[in-house]
């Protein structure tokens, strides 16, 4: 099949033209997506605090931002346009997410941001682990270099981001050089940062406080006066607070309680750079060296990447973004803060269009703990040998608005429907004449316009996976799958009972590790020239691209002379030499040193099983 990609339309006639709507936390509302120019979208999403290795609460949220990334850039996807008609056809989404490597507090809540800086905790958890000797392997991090600590947790972050298949990561990795990155660093933006906050000085929207040595500038909230539109928080109802960051003689200085932090001075933090120019002072005056706030790091990131012009643009034109994603933990205050100083600078009444909070995320029914065990990070169910495939599909298939619940069983149901998407795609690419015995004509690309529709309607992934599976089933696949997936003895057997299976022709078919062109995938929808099988392969293609987890690379199993080395497990001659004694003690009949072999290796967190053909399967302890 020719997947050159062409431009042509891509909008499928058959498919009702209904356009997306996403629930809006600025409105509380459904409503109609309908970006500034729907050809050219722009988001902006919260990502990672690099100071740890990301949890799965985290990615579930990111991962909902990809997902609604994905579909809007779908050309099954239509969109309203501020003309009030749909767009449809070639669309780009230009997503960014920072990277926060400095001034975010342990204390979320406070608005000034109480506690430790994360990457202090950071250098404290490292420098321990260092001393335990419980570093990972390969890694070499100074613990005194805030700056090191902070490279090493992102670069971890975006290998992990992409193993998911978050676009925005793969965005900022095969970028060329010319491109500006699509995940900026907090620490690469200080200046942005002080250009937004010596503007809201100039303007009378931030104050400063304190005395030398110890001043902070505030963002008067009284100043803006729908303070609080996004949480549904008054200014009366709130309260500042202290908590260790700002002194309380600095708090009492504020002129509302809930004014919050632009800037700290503070010679002393590991990470400084000089304060931002303080208006009223003369040259000699001004203050001593800083560090950001941490809502003012996404306005300055946000309007400088994605404002026509940069930061000069974004004022000069009253710049307004299209999208605004994070968790529901960030709506308040950060979201809110940030809605406040972006306008401020702006002169917009508004920051994003629209605002996209995914819910918390549980573990087996009950919040994540590290103390149970259940704060997963990619990297630990990876060394399970679950396929980065099931993790995603597992944190998207429950609709953003609900709290997911993540489990090892559902996992392992992810893991088992991925299977048979792939099985699916090998059964439309099997030959003709192989087809007919197994499943009758599947029309998928018929029933393109029933998930359409319910993806249309504020992303209902479950719905659009329960017809994805309506079309699997009637194809035959899950008899189909039994077939595939049995021995080779027993398949010989069907073949020499005339039984034709598809073990010798589409078992071993390797499905491509992309997805094709999405221009490309339409066409051959389109063709009615084209086969059922043909259309609803390329249906499968467009299905995936906003799914991501059928045609990507596959984790492989590695082989031996003795073992087969299952996903997440890496051969090692510590291993093989472990097995080759465990053969020798079985072919000497010493059952008892063969036990104790098998032991070691479960120590180190292996399970073994013989295989008939005589090798050992390998795969981790799950």
């Amino acid at each position: 099949m020719d997947y050159a990609q062409q431009a042509h339309p891509i909008h499928h006639p058959t498919i009702k033209t209904m356009h997306l709507k996403i629930y809006n936390t600025l409105s509380n509302q459904l409503e109609a997506f309908v970006p500034t120019n729907p050809q050219a979208v722009t988001f902006y999403s919260c990502g990672p605090t690099v100071y740890d290795d990301a949890h799965i609460g985290n990615f579930r949220s990111f991962l909902a931002a990809d997902l609604l990334r994905r579909w809007i850039e779908s050309p099954l996807c239509v969109i309203k346009n501020t003309q009030n008609s749909n767009q449809t056809g070639t669309r780009t989404v230009t997503q960014v997410m920072n990277i926060t490597d400095v001034g975010h507090m342990t204390d979320d809540e406070n608005a000034d941001g109480a506690g430790q800086d994360k990457m202090e905790v950071a250098a404290e958890r490292i420098l321990k682990a260092k001393k335990l000797g419980n570093l990972p392997k390969g890694s070499n991090v100074d613990p005194q270099d805030p700056f090191a600590i902070a490279r090493y947790y992102e670069n971890r972050f975006k290998e992990d981001a992409i193993e998911l298949g978050l676009k925005v990561a793969i965005d900022d990795r095969d970028r060329d050089s010319k491109t500006p990155t699509f995940m900026p660093r907090a620490t690469d933006n200080i200046d942005n940062m002080k250009t937004v906050i010596e503007q809201l000085l100039v303007d009378g929207f931030a104050y400063p406080a304190g005395e030398p040595g110890n001043r902070a500038i505030y963002f008067d909230v009284q100043r803006f006066k729908t303070y609080g539109q996004l949480s549904g928080n008054s200014i009366d109802q709130l309260k500042g607070g202290a908590g260790g960051r700002t002194s309380d003689e600095n708090t009492q200085q504020k002129k509302h309680q809930a004014d919050f932090l632009l800037w700290k001075e503070d010679a002393s933090h590991k990470m400084k750079w000089s304060s931002p120019i303080i208006p009223t002072l003369s040259d000699d005056e001004q203050w001593g060296e800083g560090y950001p706030g941490w809502h003012i790091e996404c306005t300055a990131m946000a309007l400088a990447r994605l404002a026509t012009d940069g930061l000069k643009g974004a004022r000069d034109n009253h710049a307004q973004i299209d999208l605004h994603s994070g968790g529901e933990d960030n709506i308040f205050p950060h979201h809110e803060c940030e809605i406040a100083q972006s306008c401020c600078f702006t002169g917009n009444d508004s920051f994003a269009k629209h605002w996209f909070h995914p819910r918390f995320l549980k573990v087996e029914g009950e919040k994540m703990s590290k103390s149970k065990g259940t704060m997963y990070t990619l990297r630990d169910l990876t060394a399970k040998g679950i396929d980065p495939a099931a993790i995603r599909l597992e944190l998207i298939k429950t609709h953003y608005r609900a709290n997911a619940d993540f489990s090892m069983q559902g996992l392992r149901d992810s893991a088992k429907q991925i299977s048979n998407y792939r099985d699916f795609a090998r059964l439309l690419l099997s030959e003709d004449s192989i087809r007919p015995e197994f499943c009758v004509k599947v029309h998928l690309h018929e029933w393109l316009h029933n998930i359409t529709d319910v993806m249309s309607n504020d992303l209902n992934i479950a719905s659009a996976i329960g017809w994805l599976h309506r079309s699997i089933n009637d194809t035959g696949v899950s008899p189909l799958t039994n077939i595939l997936h049995l021995n080779t003895e027993e398949r010989k057997q069907h073949e020499i009972r005339g039984r034709k299976t598809l073990a010798s022709s589409a078992i071993d078919r390797p499905l491509p590790d992309r997805v094709m062109p999405a221009d490309v995938a339409i066409l051959i929808v389109r063709d009615e020239k084209r086969s059922w099988a043909d259309r609803s392969y390329a249906a499968l293609h467009l299905i995936d691209g906003f799914l991501g987890v059928i045609f990507r690379p596959i984790p492989k199993t590695q082989e031996t002379s003795i073992a087969l080395y299952q996903p997440g497990v890496t051969p090692s001659e510590e291993i093989e030499s472990l097995l080759i004694a465990r053969r020798d003690a079985k072919a000497s009949k010493d059952w008892s040193a063969a036990d104790a072999i098998r032991d070691q290796l479960t120590a180190m967190g292996l399970s073994i099983m013989d295989k008939p053909e005589g090798q050992v399967e390998v795969a981790p302890v799950n």
